[in-house]
């Protein structure tokens, strides 16, 4: 590492090489067996592909899936009915919810997790719709919204002045603490505790099947960059572990709030690294430590990883809400990183992305999840 190097960009020029497997599990079959499930929207817009200097530009709007405003729900449905079906037989297998909720009439269990937003409340619906108790431990820094919107959901808050990983850490007590009486569901990992956080990557990977199939409804047959935010990287595992086993892999492009950069320090230091965070709009990436399971698959196959400022986020949210996207600070932080690597002809350059580029921005929550707070207003350009 020089003087001058930036560290917060990072490039990985042979992760172009490297291949692994698709995530195992069911979770396609599993979500789609759902109440309301329905693909969320994939849309094109042409003015970014001309901003980008790109051939097309497609966003994948998490705004509402299954009734939350964010992708969340997708890992925790999965892992939750993953982590309860074992205890009626069901090693490999997730049971409908609607299944599970009959057989768990009699049975005293506890939902326990973690959140810096999304996670949490996504945890917290499912166990409502179980009949089950939650107990979401959240940080003092989470928006009133925020707060206010897993409560509506049922369950008990413990709130915490603390930084995400002390969080994580106190829910994993308390869990402990009541035996075979609470299951942890959290959405990172770390030695002795990876089996649910695997189930919750599996539960991400239909987001990636959805896109497939919709890139291919619109007569596309090739996708050149994909651009996903990360808190802890198990959503982007999951983008690695889908794109990384096609023989004609797209870029993968890693997107971290500048004031939580802990992929991208891990990628410069070559192993998994905790990095001190403050509060960011970017709440659902403000997490200082990698998950375990996540690390490996990210430092193979990553090829690039950005960080983005507040500003650039907010700015973000405005630009997306004048072509039609709801989207909140993580989910306009791809439109940021996007926008910050395209546009620099250096990066671009060390990207390798053509000007003929199919490019794919997830955007992951709705502004209902995580709402920018007063007096901040958006504007609809995003600094350069």
């Amino acid at each position: 590492m020089t003087a001058t190097e930036d560290l917060s960009w990072y490039t990985n020029p042979g992760a172009r090489a490297w291949q692994t497997t698709q995530l195992g599990g069911d979770a396609h079959t599993f979500h789609r067996g759902l109440p309301g499930y329905l693909p969320t929207p994939f849309v094109e817009i042409s003015s970014l592909a001309d901003e980008l200097n790109v051939s097309k530009v497609f966003v994948k709007d998490e705004s509402s899936r299954l009734g939350l405003p964010a992708f969340k729900i997708l890992g925790a449905s999965y892992a939750i009915s993953r982590a309860l079906s074992r205890r009626f037989g069901y090693a490999d297998e997730a049971l409908p919810l609607r299944e599970l909720r009959d057989r768990l009439v009699d049975e005293s269990v506890r939902l326990v997790a973690a959140t810096d937003g999304n996670h949490g409340r996504a945890v917290a619906h499912v166990a409502r719709d179980l009949g089950l108790p939650a107990r979401i431990f959240y940080p003092a820094s989470l928006t009133v919204a925020a707060k206010d919107a897993i409560a509506e959901e049922g369950a008990e808050t413990v709130e915490m002045d603390t930084s995400y990983d002390e969080l994580v850490a106190a829910a994993s007590e308390s869990a402990q603490s009541e035996g075979s009486g609470a299951v942890l569901i959290q959405d990172t990992a770390w030695p002795g505790y990876e089996e649910v956080p695997r189930w919750i990557v599996e539960g991400y990977s239909t987001l990636f099947a959805e896109a497939d199939e919709q890139l291919l409804a619109v007569g596309i047959d090739r996708i050149d960059m994909v651009v996903v935010p990360v808190g802890v990287g198990s959503l982007a595992q999951a983008a690695v572990r889908h794109y990384r086993s096609n023989p004609h892999p797209p870029v993968i492009l890693t997107v971290e709030a500048e004031r939580a950069p802990a992929l991208v320090a891990s990628l410069h230091a070559g192993r998994s690294v905790s990095v001190p965070t403050t509060d960011t709009i970017m709440a659902g990436l403000n997490c200082g430590t990698p998950s375990a399971v996540a690390w490996p698959s990210l430092l193979a196959g990553v090829d690039a990883a950005v960080t983005v400022s507040e500003d650039e986020s907010v700015a973000g949210v405005g630009r997306f809400a004048e072509l039609g996207v709801d989207a909140g600070p993580c989910g306009a932080a791809t439109l940021a990183g996007a926008r910050r690597v395209l546009i620099d002809p250096v990066r671009r350059a060390q990207t390798l992305v053509p000007s003929d580029a199919v490019v794919l921005l997830f955007s992951t929550e709705g502004s209902a999840a995580n709402p920018l707070p007063a007096p901040i207003v958006t504007v609809g350009v995003v600094p350069s």
